[in-house]
């Protein structure tokens, strides 16, 4: 039976590098139905609840957006056409025309019909849903309907343009005047109308992002920290975990996932109202023309989707290498002066160089790989700006299309060709997406199991209104064959007070930490007290990023202090020139590294004697103070009339305990009364 940690799975984590590998290594439909998998678990929650709707009633709704936003810009454009007819007739027939009549001919046929079908239908979708769009989701939906409507806007705008520029090509090739000067203020007011629109759209684009961004970030946090998920997740025991550097996933990882995966649902929806309202155009022209597009996308599209694969894994192994080399360098920074009293220089410059190495390496083999991409896209897309001459010169030498229509099914001919080739144009950053959400999708599947791993019935840590007590425990460290504790049998109760001794490596901190609700036993019971009744002290307390104010009360709530009573317990823990250094207690500090670790000691028995917890557990907590200060430390506790478990070295400990627990590092252990126990013996 497997040491439970607790809220970490008996069964261990698949390697993300092995997962990435057999991705990539799969066939292409497979590979990308397990990318879109990944995908719909990262994103759904954001519109919809993993648990309340299935991926295809998520896509529906998606295309439900699309049905109700053609609807309402159709009843807008309507209505203002309407009421410009009305208005200003004149100036309408001449100046909208064409838009005029494209609508009248839309609602007298069945197009009308179909386009409030379509509507109706999506907005039915919607209201069936609106239990699942509950917090907040509607604002979502509400954000991304308002990008849409306007990339809709502006294709509309970019459409009509097509038709501005086969006319203005008309007018200057027949030398009329009037008329282009007409058709030119036509574009003119096409691109006054057109740009805030764009500007708009990216500005709400960025906004609907910021705001993913803020709910994943918080999702992930919560489940991070939520049944010590941290803790079984560190980066130390990456290799029991599979997980490296999570701080960059929910960062760096999580800011571009959230903005890269808007940017291409906005693309996509982008490119398919750009092929829809302009491949009628392109058939209408040239049906020839429209089938050599179609099969010379299908093949240079197929071609770069390949090539591109290869990236996939490539950029995977990037962002790896990257966030090793920049944890590299963060770890230099933080042990700075242990390094520099080893002078520890050349190791240290050995392994950071070999990190920037593995970055070099790899990134070499993403360029060679850019370089060919890039050579097959830049040849497609040249060899496609020949396709409308070669298609459309034989039309126009025997008359049957004039030059504005020949400039005009060119202008259909690139926007069809960029909406069709929207994929292959991105397939760079794609393949850095694509890595990016297997890195997340990863790391969250992983802290979700955790943070929801519920506890084994057989092994849990009991906590109870009552002292620390152990009943037949057998402790392993975690993938240990060996017990480090056998059949332990012990009680702390109210006043008590027991030293744990022993040689380095037979457990003590091990015990410590089961103890502390950190590790399990194989075997047996552990009752402890609630969580505000027991403070865990370790040789090298933790010194959290804020005031000193807030170093002292964690992790109660720092307003249940006066400034007296700190000033008072600094003084108590032997820390008077705090006080006098530092009068405002809300300054922020470099922590760790102002305090030497002795007043990082001293500072975490203040925070002790704040709290007040019944029960402490000590972890040599006084080894970097003297003898003198370690006395006096100790006996605040026992005027405090506190029970703790302290674990040490020292010979003078043994006066403040009532009993001594001696391991002896095979996983036995004797239990004694103090006054038994001569340290000189042991």
């Amino acid at each position: 039976m497997a040491v439970r940690w607790l809220g970490r799975p008996d069964k261990p984590f698949d390697g993300e590098n092995a997962a990435m590998t057999a991705t990539v290594a799969a066939g292409p439909l497979q590979s990308l139905r397990q990318q879109l998998s990944k995908l719909r678990h990262l994103s759904q929650p954001f519109f919809l609840p993993l648990d309340q709707a299935s991926g295809w009633q998520f896509l529906w709704l998606l295309v439900s957006l699309l049905f109700c936003v053609g609807g309402l810009v159709l009843a807008l454009l309507t209505g203002i056409i309407r009421s410009l007819e009305q208005l200003q007739p004149a100036l309408t027939e001449k100046y909208f025309g064409g838009v005029a009549a494209t609508i009248s001919g839309i609602w007298s046929s069945w197009w009308g019909i179909g386009f409030v079908s379509l509507f109706i239908l999506g907005a039915a979708s919607f209201v069936a849903f609106r239990q699942q769009l509950r917090q907040q989701r509607w604002l979502h939906w509400l954000l991304l309907g308002v990008i849409v409507v306007m990339l809709l806007s502006v294709n509309g705008i970019n459409a009509g343009i097509g038709f501005i520029a086969r006319d203005l090509t008309n007018a200057l090739v027949e030398k009329q005047e009037a008329n282009f000067y007409r058709i030119l203020i036509i574009y003119a007011a096409c691109f006054v109308v057109a740009l805030p629109i764009r500007i708009s759209q990216f500005f709400f684009t960025y906004k609907l992002s910021n705001i993913w961004r803020d709910w994943l970030s918080k999702s992930l946090i919560g489940d991070y920290m939520s049944n010590r998920a941290y803790y079984v997740l560190n980066p130390n025991d990456e290799q029991a975990t599979d997980v490296d550097n999570p701080d960059q996933r929910i960062t760096e990882d999580t800011y571009a996932f959230t903005f890269q995966s808007l940017g291409f649902t906005i693309g996509i929806f982008d490119a398919l109202l750009t092929f829809s309202l302009n491949i009628l155009i392109l058939w209408s022209i040239s049906q020839v023309l429209t089938f050599s597009l179609f099969g010379y996308s299908a093949v240079a599209t197929t071609l770069l989707i390949l090539a591109g694969r290869k990236l996939v894994g490539l950029q995977f192994d990037q962002l790896r290498y990257e966030a090793d080399f920049r944890y590299g360098l963060v770890h230099i920074r933080d042990n700075a002066e242990s390094i520099a009293f080893y002078a520890g220089e050349e190791p240290e410059s050995q392994e950071t160089r070999r990190r920037l190495d593995t970055v070099i390496r790899n990134f070499n083999l993403i360029i060679n790989w850019r370089v060919i991409i890039d050579v097959m896209r830049r040849t497609t897309n040249y060899a496609g700006n020949f396709f409308p001459y070669l298609v459309m010169a034989p039309a126009f030498f025997m008359g049957e299309v004039d030059y504005g229509g020949f400039v005009q099914a060119s202008f259909a001919y690139g926007m069809v060709e960029g909406s069709l080739f929207f994929i292959v144009n991105q397939i760079e950053e794609l393949a850095k997406f694509t890595a990016g959400i297997s890195r997340l999708e990863g790391f969250q599947s992983k802290v979700e199991e955790v943070s929801t791993q519920p506890l084994d019935p057989s092994n849990q840590i009991i906590q109870s209104g009552g002292g620390i007590v152990i009943r037949h425990a057998d402790l392993y460290t975690p993938k240990g064959e060996l017990p480090v504790i056998r059949d332990l049998n012990l009680s702390v109760n109210d006043h008590e007070r027991m030293l744990v001794v022993g040689p380095s490596g037979c457990g003590k901190t091990s015990l410590m930490r089961m103890i502390s609700g950190l590790w399990s036993p194989r075997r047996g019971t552990v009752e402890r007290p609630e969580t505000g009744d027991l403070l865990f002290i370790p040789q090298k307390p933790y010194m959290l990023l804020g005031s000193l104010r807030e170093q002292l009360c964690y992790p109660s709530d720092e307003e249940r202090f006066s400034d007296a009573q700190l000033r008072s317990v600094l003084e108590q823990v032997n820390l008077p020139q705090l006080v006098s250094r530092y009068p405002d207690l809300d300054i922020k500090q470099d922590w760790p590294r102002i305090l030497s670790l002795g007043e990082q000691q001293r500072l975490a028995f203040g925070r002790l004697l704040l709290n007040s917890p019944r029960y402490v557990v000590l972890d040599e907590a006084t080894s970097a103070v003297d003898v003198e200060t370690e006395k006096l430390l100790y006996e605040l506790l026992v005027e405090r009339d506190l029970a703790f478990i302290s674990v040490g070295h020292r010979p003078s400990l043994k006066s403040f305990h009532t009993n001594v627990l001696q391991l002896e590092g095979n996983g036995d252990w004797r239990l004694m009364p103090a006054v038994n126990y001569d340290p000189e013996a042991a």
